[in-house]
Order: structure tokens, then C-alpha cells, then sequence
């Protein structure tokens, strides 16, 4: 119950890759050839299957996602008058007044009706998401077959590389041909590997990251355009 909107903390962690040793490498375990980087959800975010998924589940789930907008406001709600100092965020110390009070068990019950509406429409785009990561390994293997590619790694352990190197957008391309379209209701047992969770979690953070951007951007060219001078006479 750290803030007034969104009371689910993220469990997903990013994937982890190791880094590659660059040093003291005997002669005869270097690789000779081309060596490629590759973002592996850069490439899943770009494909046309995952793009058109996400605007499916909008329209598939909009009763859940009607339902968790309406529900996260009767929580913040309730949680306002506990927010003492008034920052947006309900701190350990004004927490023991949440769980005396006697909404705490309505509170209780929202942020399980919240999170469980949350996990239906997560589920669907984790189901998507893995049903594009499991063509990836063949798509790498096309393009770096293609390409006469050696060796390729993960463009978060390269300390340095030119951009002629990342064969991200081969990918996509690769993906959008074996992946043209996936499914967006999964079957009822159905259950996200940790992986797929990891790989969505990125994937979530990365879009967040690019909609803060377009966002900043936005504001500032409204900002721009209010301090222009007005037009001489």
C-alpha cells in the first residue's frame, strides 16, 4: 500500500544476461568472423504480432480493464484521508492508521479484486508475448545464418559496438514472418513461465519508458509554443 494508484508492486525482474569475459582469452577460443548484437525485447516489441495483440486485448478485456480503472479509484479513495502529508504515497509510519481503521478490510478486499483483474489482463499479454519468443531462437539462427553472423550477443554486454553490428530489426523482420499473428486468450490452466514473465516485465518497462518520453516531449513543445513572441505589427 505504498500509493494511492497502483498498490501492486512489480515481482517481475529484468532478464539477466551475463557479460561476456573480453580479456585474457587464449588465442584458440577466439571467435574469427562477424560478431552481431541483438536486443531481444526490442525485437519482440517490434513485431507486428505483438502490436496488434496489445490492441486486441484492449478490446477483449475492456470489462476487466473497465473494472480495475473503477475499482483502483475506490481504493485511492480510501486510502486519500490516510495520506497525511499530503506526497501521493502512504508511508510506513502512516500505515498503522490504515490498518486500524475500519476500511481496512474493504481495502484489503480491493487490492485483491485490483490485483486479480491485473493478472487477467497481464496474462493475456504474456501469452502473446511467449507465443513470439518462441520463434525468436529460430529467427536469430536465420538472420545470423543469413548474415554469416560467428557469434552474436546481447547488446547490454557489449561495451562497445557500431550500430551496423545490431541485427535487431532482422529479427523483427524474421519474427513478423514466422509470427505473423498470436492468440490473446490463453487456455484456463494456463500459467506464465518465469521467463515470459521476465521477458514481459522488460517489455512493460521499455514502452513505460518510451510513453514518459513521447510525454516530456509533448509538454515541451507546448511550453515552446506559449513562450513564442508574438508576431510583430
Amino acid at each position: 500500500m505504498k500509493t494511492l494508484t497502483k498498490m501492486l508492486a512489480s515481482a517481475g525482474a529484468s532478464i539477466g544476461i551475463a557479460a561476456c569475459a573480453l580479456t585474457a582469452v587464449p588465442a584458440s577460443a577466439q571467435v574469427e568472423g562477424k560478431i552481431a548484437t541483438v536486443d531481444t525485447s526490442r525485437a519482440i516489441i517490434g513485431t507486428n504480432a505483438l502490436r496488434t495483440a496489445y490492441e486486441s486485448i484492449t478490446t477483449t478485456y475492456k470489462a476487466q480493464i473497465d473494472q480495475r480503472t473503477a475499482k483502483q479509484k475506490q481504493l485511492s479513495d480510501l486510502l486519500k484521508p490516510f495520506d497525511a502529508n499530503a506526497n501521493g504515497q502512504l508511508d510506513d509510519a502512516e500505515l498503522p492508521a490504515v490498518q486500524a481503521a475500519t476500511q481496512f478490510p474493504q481495502i484489503q478486499q480491493l487490492e485483491a479484486e485490483v490485483a486479480g483483474l491485473t493478472n487477467q489482463v497481464n496474462n493475456a499479454r504474456i501469452f502473446a508475448v511467449e507465443q513470439i519468443f518462441q520463434q525468436y531462437g529460430a529467427a536469430l539462427e536465420e538472420v545470423a545464418t543469413v548474415q554469416q553472423i560467428q557469434l552474436v550477443m546481447p547488446v547490454g554486454s557489449v561495451l562497445y559496438g557500431k550500430s551496423e553490428a545490431d541485427i535487431t530489426q532482422l529479427v523483427t523482420t524474421s519474427l513478423n514472418t514466422k509470427v505473423p499473428s498470436v492468440g490473446v486468450v490463453p487456455q484456463q490452466n494456463y500459467r506464465p513461465s518465469q521467463q515470459g514473465a521476465n521477458l514481459f516485465q522488460e517489455i512493460q518497462q521499455r514502452l513505460l519508458t518510451a510513453q514518459l518520453i513521447q510525454q516530456q516531449r509533448a509538454q515541451q513543445g507546448a511550453a515552446a509554443g506559449n513562450t513564442e513572441a508574438p508576431a510583430g505589427r
